[in-house]
């Protein structure tokens, strides 16, 4: 690259950050070249801010400069979407995305494509697949492409954290590309192993590696170990505003992030849940005011991770550990990337490793559920929803399976639906082990890490195969405990009763699911106004961070049945007394049960006993009771207890009655109940459970 060369792509940098004293960092301008000179393929390993979209900006400039078509950048995140093209407008670049939030953009932005005013294209691994997308305009852009940038890397190996299988598709766009166009793989967190099997699949033995040191000199690192999850609350409520600047709260859980903004904000602190159920204008709102310091933390579960960028961050605390340190360190690099200092602070909980099962589980491709989708596609196209009710399977899983099957080959997306390619498949049991074991493997090192005497920044460039690694002096092992641990005595109060907060509220079903007639479930529409449920409640969700240990204790695996505890009565008859219902219950009528009937039995009876009401008995099972086990779809779920339950020989009031069973999760179950009991007479049916999933 000329003298001439290095100077543009020079001023370009300095347009990008804004600086025009900015010089490269080691690797920045050898990756430049590599990609622009030699149209090299290369994969950048670096820590975050670092500067790795510099890279892919400036090389984009100057490849444009020479003739070439438009980046396409496969970016993960909205919220990286929203930062690159800031950035990118920096530097006079035009970047423009395509995702699932601005649809009502994407004909605007074929146009400027077409008249070749874009630059930069992000896009979502999803969209590569998307049938519009994948047909229309991705034949046109793999002729025209310059460059070919996949951002978070590691999420193309089976051994990265975020098993996502619309990643893995990128080999194939890879090898349809001409020759001669550069590709660029970049991320923060890969170990040896992660490197070795993205550089595999860029196309082997040419790609340029350049792999800098992990070490982030400006984050002091500590582990806080707390009793349970009351403490690490109240730790929280007594020091947040201890913490400088502003920065990121992360949990393990939607419930655990929205049950600890509330709180905080009960107590005064101006925070701000941020979950992947939030909606994305929210998302959007509290990313800005972060980064404005208009809050002192989002409370967040991993949707706010990959690319969030914010130079200032001064400080990242998490409730619950990452499943691995790759996920750590990826979460804890969103600190101090433009400051001297920023404090990072672990408090692991006791059901960490329940979480990490949970979700390691969730995302594994299982045997009998592909099969079973295979099997019913064939050549005409099947909507998601119509497959739903077809196979069992609930909508999210469903959509995951079908995108490992599409990856491997077996079924493919087209406009209209699904289709069965023909092609045969086998499980690879094989391989999902090999991901299982390296899943274990990380969760130990999370454990370990929490556990260590040494450096904690040595520790977790360790486990990135780090060569560089070395004691950083600054954290708590290093240099001495850094952070307060006494806890408020007003503080400890606070948080144990927001933990002790009962009531959720169950929504009641008021659609009969599509399918369900093809089922033999004889509806279809709305359900009835005469026949529907009042809306119920539940003591809490199995999730939460108060009651949900208790109730995860009752619901495991293997627990056995027995009369309901006074302290969980005296908790439900709480709920009871805050239940808003427009009329009191006359009369209990309490829910077979298989495997709980003393659970249930006893609290139906104990509400009768403390509320003064006559307690009717149970509802009986009909035709042999209820089908099918947990999980499933809506249409399987109410196919499995349609009519499974009858009122005969209950002498059902005319009034409202309260209906009690153990757990509520599709609540089929209580909508059929409940319209069994309307049909005997109740003015209304009001469910209460003692735990509801999710």
């Amino acid at each position: 690259m000329t003298s001439t060369t290095r100077d543009a792509a020079l001023a370009a940098l300095r347009d990008l950050v804004g600086r025009p004293d900015a010089g490269f960092h080691d690797g920045q301008y050898e990756a430049i070249e590599a990609l622009v000179a030699e149209r090299r393929r290369a994969l950048v390993v670096q820590r975050t801010g670092w500067g790795k979209s510099a890279v892919y900006f400036v090389a984009t400039l100057l490849l444009r400069r020479q003739g070439a078509g438009p980046t396409v950048l496969v970016s993960p995140l909205l919220a990286l979407m929203r930062d690159q093209i800031a950035a990118a407008e920096r530097a006079g670049v035009r970047a423009v995305a395509i995702n699932s939030t601005n649809a009502h953009e994407w004909d605007d932005v074929v146009a400027r494509l077409d008249r070749d005013e874009v630059d930069v294209l992000l896009v979502s691994p999803e969209r590569l697949n998307n049938p519009a997308f994948r047909e229309q305009q991705l034949p046109t852009l793999v002729r025209r492409i310059g460059m070919l940038v996949v951002d978070e890397a590691h999420c193309i190996s089976d051994w990265g954290h975020d098993f996502r299988p619309d990643y893995r598709r990128l080999r194939d766009l890879i090898a349809q590309m001409p020759a001669g166009v550069p590709v660029l793989a970049t991320t923060a967190t890969a170990n040896s192993r992660v490197v070795a099997d993205v550089a595999e699949q860029l196309g082997g033995e040419d790609v340029l590696t350049i792999r800098g040191p992990l070490a982030r000199a400006s984050l002091r690192l500590g582990v806080l170990q707390l009793p349970n999850a009351a403490s690490r609350l109240a730790w929280l409520l007594s020091h947040l505003d201890d913490l400088p600047g502003s920065g990121i709260i992360y949990t393990l859980t939607v419930a655990a992030a929205v049950d600890t903004a509330r709180l905080l904000r009960e107590h005064g602190h101006d925070v701000r849940a941020y979950t992947g159920q939030t909606d994305a204008e929210e998302r959007e709102e509290s990313e800005g005011m972060l980064k404005r310091n208009e809050v002192k933390a989002l409370i967040a579960t991993s949707a706010l991770g990959m690319g969030f960028d914010k130079p200032d961050l001064g400080f990242v605390i998490h409730l619950g550990a990452p499943s691995s340190p790759v996920a750590y360190y990826q979460q804890v690099g969103r600190a101090g990337r433009a400051s001297e200092s920023a404090d990072v602070l672990l408090l692991p909980g006791v059901e960490d490793k329940d979480i990490w099962h949970y979700f390691a589980t969730a995302s594994m491709p299982d045997r009998e559920r592909a099969e079973r989708v295979i099997a019913a596609l064939g050549d005409v196209p099947i909507s998601t929803p119509a497959l739903e009710a077809m196979v069992d399977i609930r909508r999210t899983p469903l959509e995951l399976l079908l995108k490992v099957l599409d990856v491997d080959g077996a079924v493919r997306r087209v406009q209209g639906g699904w289709v069965s390619t023909g092609a045969g498949w086998t499980y690879d049991a094989e391989r999902y082990e090999r991901i299982a074991a390296e899943r274990r493997a990380e969760q130990q090192h999370m454990i370990d890490y929490q556990q260590t005497g040494g450096c904690r920044m040595e520790f977790l460039q360790r486990s990135l195969d780090d060569a560089t690694a070395a004691p950083c002096g600054r954290c708590d092992n290093c240099a001495g405990t850094w952070f307060p641990t006494e806890i408020g005595a007003d503080a400890g109060a606070a948080a144990s009763g927001a933990l002790d907060r009962v009531g959720v509220p169950i929504e009641p079903r008021r659609q009969w699911p599509t399918g369900a007639d093809r089922l033999g479930v004889p509806v279809k529409g709305r359900i009835g106004a005469d026949e529907q449920a009042a809306e119920g409640r539940a003591l809490a969700r199995l999730t939460d961070l108060g009651w949900g240990g208790t109730l995860r204790e009752l619901f495991a695996a293997g627990a056995a049945d027995a009369p309901v505890s006074p302290q969980v009565l005296a908790a439900c008859v709480r709920v009871l007394a805050g239940w808003d219902w427009a009329d009191r219950p006359i009369a209990v009528v309490g829910m077979p049960s298989r495997s709980r009937p003393q659970l249930t039995g006893t609290l139906a009876r104990g509400f009768a006993e403390i509320g003064r009401l006559p307690y009717l008995g149970e509802l009986r099972f009909a035709d042999g009771g209820p089908t099918g086990g947990p999980g499933g779809n809506s249409a399987f779920r109410l196919a499995g207890v349609w009519d499974r339950f009858t009122a005969e020989g209950l002498q059902v009031p005319e009034g409202p009655v309260l209906l009690v069973d153990d757990i509520a999760d599709s609540r089929w179950t209580l909508t059929v109940a409940a319209r069994a009991l309307r049909q005997a007479g109740a003015t209304a049916v009001l469910p209460f459970t003692l735990a509801l999933r999710g």
